[in-house]
């Protein structure tokens, strides 16, 4: 959850004194409130907003919920932690999260039932589980009776022509990919948890995303089945392309076209499921990882940390307060920021290494196509240049959001310039 600015506090709504406003409850939108050790996990699962408070402020938090006016609870904190509490920081804090409904705001009508949450229930059900199961065992089963079905790195290379190849992979794997991400939305919607997909970048990649932010609001116990809801559907889909693969595979040994096809589909999606533990990327095992070791942003406060190094390494401030970083992530952040820089360093080094020699090999069949020396004439020209296109189109698509990620977030003229007084 990005960081909140705490707003003044010393102004009471419209047409009210201060003393009157303390002593009215507040209204607040639907919140959630998850324990998680010796702190509480607040939030709006509608927006997906939510912060980590200790267990005191959490239940100072709570009695304003329940409807006690903000002098009454800010006395009960006093008397039951010995501390006084500053109600109007605390109420202005909640206004800046997004907690409290300004006036004139009715009470939300009962939130209406989440679409496809019965169809969630019913996939990620001890049923779907058996048939799963079955579903493994058939494709272990086949590829002993049929090696051929196996996956093979080779299985990708079903045709010569590398642009029909890309093109067939591309086109074949964007189901998959959207099953992968509907299976995260459906395990978050069967608990509740609302969902959206976004396209996003890691690195020079393109992906598609499932925000499933509600998740902080359920026990850690029931988010491991949602964050892996989507690798466990790959897996699924592996062994539904290899039975159709198989039962496609001749007496006398090989594949017809279309079963060369789903088993270079197949491995296309076993690739996907590596990819997966480039988790530096915030891939699922990522997000597993955090919940497991109990943190909250463990990716910014590892950039954070990493920024301050380089800092003190220039014998610069640092820009960035370790106060202001939970302690699990700060703590974890210590090592897991080092695996940050050689996952980084070894994703463009695999760019470069495989970027220029696919440009070399290209650029040099093309020139000698276009001499003569080629043995396909035209169709092999265009199939080396839409070929080149293809490889280069990811990693443009993902430059161009990256700048367009930097245009938004840069300051501008007037926001970078110190305001008079």
């Amino acid at each position: 959850m990005p960081e909140q600015s705490p707003a003044s506090a010393d102004a009471a709504p419209a047409g009210k004194t201060a003393v009157q406003a303390h002593d009215e409850p507040l209204a607040f939108h639907p919140l959630t409130f998850q324990p998680e050790g010796d702190e509480v996990t607040v939030g709006r699962m509608d927006e997906g907003t939510f912060v980590v408070l200790p267990a005191d402020g959490a239940a100072l938090l709570r009695r304003l919920v329940e409807g006690t006016p903000p002098r009454q609870a800010a006395r009960w904190y006093e008397q039951e932690y010995g501390d006084p509490v500053d109600i109007d920081d605390f109420a202005a804090e909640l206004t800046e999260l997004g907690f409290l409904r300004a006036d004139g705001i009715p009470e939300p009508l009962p939130a209406r039932p989440l679409r496809w949450r019965q169809l969630g229930r019913a996939v990620f059900s001890p049923v779907g589980a058996v048939l799963y199961t079955a579903l493994l065992a058939a494709c272990v089963l086949v590829v002993v009776h049929v090696p051929d079905a196996a996956p093979r790195y080779h299985n990708v290379f079903f045709t010569h022509y590398m642009s029909v190849l890309t093109l067939t992979l591309f086109v074949g794997q964007l189901p998959l990919i959207l099953l992968h991400e509907s299976a995260h939305a459906l395990a978050g919607r069967r608990l509740g948890v609302p969902s959206r997909l976004s396209i996003g970048r890691r690195l020079y990649y393109v992906v598609f995303e499932t925000n499933l932010d509600g998740l902080a609001g359920v026990s850690r116990r029931c988010r491991y089945l949602p964050m892996l809801a989507g690798m466990l559907t790959d897996v699924g889909c592996f062994a539904v392309l290899t039975l159709l693969a198989a039962a496609t595979h001749r007496a006398g040994g090989g594949f017809p076209p279309a079963g060369a096809v789903l088993l270079a589909l197949a491995y296309a999606t076993l690739l996907r499921l590596v990819w997966q533990g480039y988790f530096f990327l915030q891939t699922d095992i990522y997000y597993l990882v955090v919940t497991v070791l109990g943190c909250v942003d463990l990716q910014t406060t590892a950039r954070q940390l990493l920024a301050n190094r380089w800092c003190a390494l220039l014998r610069r401030p640092a820009p960035y307060d370790p106060e202001q970083w939970h302690p699990r992530d700060h703590a974890v952040a210590r090592w897991y920021s080092w695996l940050m820089v050689v996952g980084y360093a070894f994703c463009l080094a695999t760019l470069l290494l495989t970027l220029l020699p696919i440009l070399v090999h290209v650029f040099g069949t093309a020139a000698a196509r276009l001499a003569g020396n080629g043995h396909q004439g035209g169709a092999g020209l265009a199939d080396s240049l839409l070929f080149l296109v293809l490889s280069l189109g990811e990693t443009a698509v993902a430059v161009t959001m990256y700048v367009r990620e930097r245009r938004a977030t840069a300051p501008t003229a007037e926001t970078a310039a110190p305001a008079s007084a």
